[in-house]
């Protein structure tokens, strides 16, 4: 099965729960779609052909994807939200996500930051998610990924797989272009993330799957500099640790790649915020992208046990 890692479809519930919202994120309705209101990024238009999952279906069909696994955008901000908050939004979103047709698509889990439940990962997984995706923002730092430290553990122990994914910009630029956030924040919080959880998590989590969005905003280019700064570099060489390549083609691809290995790459798509047709997947680079590394990341298919090593 050729499988996207990362989409995006907001569902009849959860847009429904940001119209009702007063204060960001929000959206307004507007003749062909919605408008969202984000505290640190510029308003960014949805049309309503984006949120139909028919639609959707039909557009993986011309992408050369077999099944899309959605996600809640974490640069909403609703998981960094006050848990009486979030978690009108967050069951909205697992509701219409749970409703989109399994034969298409598949979903990840979003669990609130404020307030941790570890025990959440076992309601989500019981439901069909395949694993959770946590706001970059929120494993930024060695202590903030400490602090989700029992949430951690428990994806861990139940082997499903950790998507970390760009969390809202605080910090708007005014007179930056529409594209800045993406250029700047999201990279950097990518690149901390990816150091933190070299640094801290990995050794305290050696058995944990891990995906990092957009190619870890180019953290793995920096293994050089990290090794001549006395980092763990050899880390980076990690066998449990994924890239999804959205919004990077053929030259940023090829750049990871000889740095992490072709094994550890997985086909994701960004749709609808990018969108990009999948590699052809009668190559041998397309065949990994989309089947044996995702399966890999999933645990549906052996991978390399680095404490049975």
């Amino acid at each position: 099965m050729r499988i996207d890692v990362h989409q995006h479809l907001l569902s009849p519930p959860l847009l429904a729960a940001l119209a009702r919202r007063g204060a960001a994120p929000s959206l307004t309705r507007r003749g062909d779609g919605w408008t969202f209101h984000l505290d640190g990024e510029p308003d960014s238009q949805l049309a309503a052909a984006d949120a139909d999952a028919r639609t959707r279906a039909g557009q993986l069909d011309g992408d050369g994807v077999d099944r899309a696994l959605v996600l809640l955008s974490s640069a909403l901000g609703i998981e960094h939200l006050p848990a009486e908050e979030a978690a009108p939004l967050l069951d909205a979103y697992h509701d219409g996500a749970a409703a989109l047709p399994s034969e298409r698509f598949g979903a990840w889990g979003a669990i609130g930051v404020r307030e941790p439940d570890p025990g959440a990962v076992d309601a989500l997984l019981a439901r069909g998610f395949v694993g959770v995706s946590i706001p970059a923002t929120a494993l930024a730092t060695p202590a903030l990924l400490e602090r989700l430290g029992p949430l951690l553990e428990r994806l861990e122990r139940r082997g499903a797989p950790l998507f970390v994914h760009p969390g809202p910009v605080t910090a708007p630029a005014p007179g930056a272009p529409a594209w800045w956030p993406a250029l700047t924040d999201y990279v950097a919080q990518m690149n901390a993330a990816w150091h933190a959880f070299l640094h801290a998590g990995r050794p305290a989590l050696p058995r944990l799957r891990v995906l990092f969005a957009m190619l870890a905003g180019g953290a793995p280019l920096q293994l050089e500099r990290l090794a001549a700064r006395g980092g763990p570099a050899e880390r980076a060489l990690d066998p449990l640790t994924f890239y999804d390549t959205s919004s990077y083609g053929p030259r940023a691809v090829e750049a990871t790649l000889r740095v992490v290995g072709a094994d550890q790459l997985v086909h994701g798509s960004d749709r609808p915020v990018v969108g990009a047709a999948a590699p052809r997947g009668d190559t041998a680079l397309g065949h990994a992208l989309l089947r044996v590394n995702p399966a890999r990341l999933l645990g549906r298919a052996p991978t390399h046990d680095p404490i049975a090593a």
